[in-house]
């Protein structure tokens, strides 16, 4: 049980993580976003290459509502306390917080992450809180997918073998 705590302590809200960054001193933060809701083999490389660019890695996940307003109401697959769950229990996951907005805009804007980290389908120009990061003297990194390893080739693999 102490594990799992361990877990969950990784879970946190903005104030919370405002409060862990300011004992952090230099420290590279990197930040992605996404509504995760089944981790599979091309989330888990992608997270570990996002982990990579910096110090910390911080995971900003799209609440239940969110991901139903994106994604339609058969989602999220995983409700958002497990998805972040899961995504908290991975070693190169440092903080999981999640937002009620369809983007993450204001949580980029009030952390502030070194470097902003997307999917290889965003470009520069449609990645939220881009602008900021780079007006802040931070980058902002795309990360290819994994070929075939994506939620949405995943669920249409399986409406396909239903």
């Amino acid at each position: 049980m102490e594990l799992l705590k361990r877990i969950e302590g990784k879970i946190v809200s903005l104030s919370e993580l405002q409060q862990q960054l300011s004992n952090r001193k230099g420290v590279q933060v990197v930040f992605t976003n996404g509504c995760f809701d089944i981790l599979h083999r091309g989330h888990a490389s992608y997270l570990a290459q996002a982990r990579d660019l910096g110090d910390l890695l911080i995971v900003g996940l799209n609440s239940d509502q969110s991901v139903r307003r994106l994604k339609g109401n058969s989602r999220p697959i995983n409700d958002e306390y497990s998805r972040a769950l899961l995504l908290a229990s991975l070693c190169v996951v440092d903080y999981v917080i999640a937002f009620e907005e369809d983007t993450p805009f204001n949580l980029i804007s009030k952390l502030i992450p070194n470097v902003l980290v997307k999917g290889g389908d965003y470009t520069r120009d449609n990645i939220v809180g881009a602008d900021i990061v780079e007006a802040h003297g931070g980058s902002v990194v795309t990360i290819p997918f994994v070929e075939g390893y994506s939620t949405t080739s995943i669920l249409k693999r399986k409406e396909f073998m239903s």
